[in-house]
Formats: structure tokens, C-alpha cells, sequence
């Protein structure tokens, strides 16, 4: 029997690595034979230099950078095949390394973000894969291309500081210092957002609360200060990024990789899983079992498992999500080509105790897929 293992993780609770793995003791409890293949995904936010590095068999390399606040950070990003390097802009920019009460999204910068994208390059690779999820920032990329070479002076010729209030202070952009190896460098962004810069649906109004904007006055200044950087750069480089899709996730970063880096933007999920060979190894299952943190309406609009679905569907295998939790219509994924949603939560608990014995409710969980698998080949006599 051969059983394909492709979730995403569960935030902050376990990496999608150590996902599949407590499914697949939970399968081994009923058919210890199993032949059972691992495929750790993400979607461009949190995880994804792992589960590209760990399943590609890369090695990771670390780096001291600029935080999202100015301090320094440890940050990792993969190395594979000495080809390609594979970067998440949450390790350097993003909220998770700022408490609840700092967040501030005028000041918060994507300088480290641009450190690691030249510590890649350092290591001649052909394409640098940048994940852009889980953003603190709200600076239009300003920081990383400040890190990379880029300048923008003020009226005085000084070079503004860090964070969006800053924004409205650029006068002058010069390009000529970038770094010269991004030319010759492919960059991918992975990511799931497809918001514009500015607008209703643009960076500012969709995510600029969870970033810590907390009023609509400032929600509103912060969609002006990138509207005015739009049209900045439109004068500059001649090209419109304000209505672009992409443009606005991470705060503006889509816009500012497409604008210095001649970035390409993709669906995180359907990149990712071209990279991995999901397809070859769907084809000869008989089972495909993904899953997500938390699986609800949202997880149709491009997270990681309908993309699987959508594969397994296209060779007729069925696929079962395991998840740490239901919200509001998860039912939605059945209409999108998963056959079962399995919650690991198995008596009312307090989500502070399904985070603590997530191991072991996993592996509750990844038991009933394969009884409920068998029950069904069962009844399909």
C-alpha cells in the first residue's frame, strides 16, 4: 500500500516535518507495512525553508541580520544543490520576533530581509526562492532594497530611516549602487496573496491591523504613505505596481522585489509543489493524506492542501486532511476535492492542551485516516 504524506505545518505547534511524522506512526499502529513518503509543504509563509530544504536534501546556512525593529536575529535559509537558495522573509522581517505590544508597522523594516537575499547570492546561486509570509512590515520593500545597494534620500540628501512613516519623506531613488549579482539571479516569490499595494483589498487595509495599526486613521495613513511610494516608483522606473496583484503582500515586499529584484510572483503552494515532484509521487498512491493548522473557508483561496487535492484528484486517489482545528465552513473543502477533514481535537480542551499533546493527537488522528480508509475499501466490496 502506498501512502503519500504532503501537510503543511501546524503554527506554532509543530513544523509540517514533524506533522507527517506523527501521522505516520498513527498509521503504522494499523498497517505497520506500509510504504509511506513524507512531503513537508508550506505555502510561502512559516516552514517553508524547511520543508524545501528537509525534502530536497539541502543544508542550511545561518546569518545574523536586522530584525524587524532594527535589533539583530539569528536567521536561517536552505541551500540546494548549490543552485538554488531558499529564504523566508519571516525569519528576518517577520511578526513572530516582535511581542504583542511592539508591533508597529511605521517603523518596521525588511532590511534583514535584503541581507539574506545577498548572503544568498554570495553563494552563486542561479535562483533565489523567497517565501514572504508572516510580514511585520508595512515599508513597500524600501528596507531590502536599502540592504541590497538601493538609496532614497530625503529632501536634505540623507537616506531615510527605517518603516513606512518614512516613506513620505523620499524625494530621490538611486538603483545605480544595487547589487549587481540580482541581475543574473533568478528570484521566485512563493506566496498565497494576491492583494494590490494600496486600497480596500490592498497591504494597509487587509493586514495592517495584525501588524498592529490599530485605528482606521492609521490604516489609512499607512494605504496613502504606500500610494504615494506607488507613484514614486512609477516616475521612477517608468512601470505602475499600486493595482498590481501580489504587489501589496508582506506590506508592499511583492512590490518592491518585483520593482528591484525583477522578481517573478507565484502561488506559493502550486510552485512548491512542482518543485517537490508531488505529481510522481501521487500517481502511484492509494492514498493521499494532507492538512493544515486550521482549516476553514480561508483554505480554499491557495493554501497547501487543495493544492494537493487538486493533484490526487487528477489521479483519482482519495485524500483525507488531517487538521488542528475546524473554523467557520470548513465544509467549503469538499467542494474543492478533499474527501474527509479529520480534527485531531478529540474531547472539548482548551487550545493551550492541543497545542501541548499535539504529538499524540496527531497520531490519534493519522490511526482513524487508515481505519476510515479500510472501512471504505471494506464497504467498496
Amino acid at each position: 500500500m502506498n501512502i503519500v504524506i504532503a501537510t503543511d505545518s501546524f503554527k506554532g505547534s509543530a513544523s509540517s516535518l514533524e506533522v507527517a511524522g506523527f501521522i505516520e506512526k498513527g498509521i503504522r499502529r494499523v498497517t505497520p507495512g506500509a510504504n509511506i513518503v513524507k512531503l513537508p509543504l508550506a505555502d510561502g509563509g512559516e516552514g517553508t525553508v524547511e520543508a524545501l530544504t528537509s525534502t530536497l536534501e539541502g543544508r542550511y546556512v545561518e546569518r545574523e541580520v536586522t530584525g524587524p525593529l532594527g535589533e539583530k536575529v539569528k536567521a536561517k535559509f536552505g541551500i540546494i544543490n548549490d543552485r538554488i537558495a531558499v529564504i523566508e522573509m519571516a525569519e528576518a522581517s517577520g511578526l513572530t520576533l516582535i511581542k504583542e505590544e511592539d508591533k508597529n508597522p511605521f517603523i518596521t523594516t525588511t532590511y534583514g530581509t535584503g541581507e539574506l537575499i545577498k548572503a544568498a547570492l554570495d553563494f552563486d546561486v542561479k535562483e533565489i526562492l523567497i517565501g514572504i509570509g508572516g510580514s511585520a512590515t508595512n515599508d513597500g520593500g524600501v528596507g531590502m532594497a536599502q540592504a541590497l545597494g538601493g538609496s532614497f534620500k530625503d529632501a536634505d540628501n540623507l537616506e531615510i530611516p527605517f518603516g513606512a512613516r518614512a516613506l513620505e519623506k523620499i524625494q530621490y531613488i538611486d538603483l545605480a549602487g544595487l547589487d549587481k549579482r540580482l541581475a543574473h539571479t533568478k528570484i521566485t516569490v512563493l506566496s498565497d496573496v494576491t492583494n494590490p499595494l494600496c486600497g480596500e483589498n490592498g497591504a494597509s487595509f487587509v493586514y495592517g491591523p495584525q501588524k498592529g495599526a490599530s485605528s482606521s486613521e492609521e490604516i489609512q495613513e499607512l494605504d496613502s504613505l504606500l500610494r504615494s511610494y506607488g507613484e514614486k516608483l512609477e516616475e521612477k522606473l517608468g512601470r505602475t505596481f499600486i493595482d498590481v496583484v501580489g504587489s501589496g503582500a508582506a506590506g508592499g515586499l511583492g512590490a518592491g522585489l518585483m520593482a528591484f529584484c525583477n522578481a517573478e510572483v507565484n502561488s506559493g503552494i502550486e510552485k512548491i509543489l512542482e518543485i517537490i515532484r508531488l505529481r510522481e509521487y501521487v500517481e502511484s498512491a492509494d492514498l493521499v493524506i494532507t492538512g493544515e493548522g486550521k482549516m476553514d473557508f480561508q483554505s480554499v483561496q491557495g493554501k497547501a492542501p487543495i493544492g494537493v487535492a487538486k493533484i490526487a484528484n487528477a489521479f483519482k486517489v482519495p485524500v483525507v486532511a488531517v487538521v488542528g482545528s475546524e473554523g467557520d465552513q470548513a465544509n467549503q473543502v469538499y467542494k474543492h476535492g478533499i474527501d474527509l477533514v479529520i480534527d485531531i481535537i478529540n474531547k472539548p480542551m482548551k487550545i493551550q492542551e492541543a497545542m501541548k499533546n499535539v504529538e499524540k493527537l496527531t497520531e490519534d488522528a493519522g490511526e482513524k485516516v487508515m481505519r476510515a480508509y479500510l472501512l471504505r475499501k471494506f464497504l467498496g466490496r
